[in-house]
């Protein structure tokens, strides 16, 4: 029967087989001579046999302490690291991230971003899963990694970094009564059918919340930022969208300034506490950052 020895027991036994003495073995460990003598007699007992005994004026390793010596001493520099966290090289990472964002997150900040992922880091995934309205918990309870949001959020309860600031542009067919150049006055905007931008499960136009239900008349909305160009040439609606949106569109829109009244949209990476020091997920997060902000917006006017 194998004996069950605990870690402290093993260690004075590994610095015993090393320095063969009782003595420097009480110095590298701090420990008192009486102790370490209570510990061999403990360690002879539990694995019947001597493992140092007595020759001329030392002490030599029976053939047990021999088998055990390398091994123990393998055992302690092994633990001696395993605690010792290894320096982050992007290029050796295997990682799948899950990130909640919409159409429109993934466009404006993991698009940028994933030439330069796949090169420095081929062993990093990135799942895309839609924004919910529960994101702290999502993140809290490890079902993602990350969310690309511009919802409001309690900052207090995430980590948070800035992406940017965007405005709204007003979007429509070329020809459209709306088309033309500069803000679009609130009147006329209202004056029109929209398609509206509905995000995440809560179903939120953001549009909508700033201007009123009752203040809009939508023809349509979709979840999907990517489709909307379609839906808006198909009905002859108008739409307000980030002005960042326009730069992977590729129809022939006409699009001015949204009135002020819409306001601007803010977008964050959001994370919770559980891996804010995680290395790899402090990479990915800067290089998110730093390549999405490379990306400058299409001007709004």
């Amino acid at each position: 029967m194998v004996p069950s020895l605990s870690p402290n027991l093993l260690l004075v036994l590994a610095m015993l087989l090393k320095t063969k003495s009782v003595s420097s073995t009480a110095l590298m460990l701090g420990i008192s001579q009486p102790s370490v003598s209570r510990s061999l007699a403990k360690l002879r007992d539990a694995l019947n046999d001597p493992l140092l005994v007595r020759s001329g004026g030392g002490m030599i390793r029976t053939r047990r302490g021999d088998e055990l010596v390398g091994r123990l001493a393998d055992w302690v520099a092994d633990t001696s690291t395993l605690l010792v966290e290894k320096t982050f090289d992007p290029r050796q990472v295997e990682r799948r991230f899950r990130v909640a964002s919409t159409d429109f997150g993934v466009m404006a900040v993991v698009l940028p971003a994933l030439p330069m992922l796949r090169e420095i880091a081929p062993g990093i995934a990135i799942d895309i899963l839609p924004l919910n309205h529960a994101t702290h918990r999502s993140l809290a309870q490890g079902d993602i990694d990350l969310a690309i949001s511009g919802l409001e959020h309690d900052p207090s309860q995430l980590h948070r970094l800035h992406l940017f600031r965007d405005r709204f542009v007003c979007v429509t067919r070329p020809g459209h009564p709306l088309a033309g150049e500069g803000e679009v006055p609130i009147d006329e905007f209202l004056e029109h059918d929209h398609l509206g931008i509905t995000v995440s499960d809560a179903e939120l136009d953001r549009v909508t919340t700033f201007l009123g239900a009752g203040n809009r008349k939508v023809a349509a909305s979709v979840p999907y930022f990517g489709l909307a160009p379609d839906l808006l040439l198909a009905g002859d609606l108008v739409m307000a969208v980030p002005s960042r949106l326009m730069s992977a569109c590729h129809h022939e829109l006409a699009t001015r300034p949204a009135p002020e009244a819409i306001g601007e949209l803010d977008y964050w990476l959001l994370w919770h506490e559980r891996s804010h020091r995680d290395p790899a997920a402090v990479w990915l997060r800067d290089r998110l950052l730093e390549c999405c902000r490379e990306e400058a917006p299409i001007p709004a006017e």
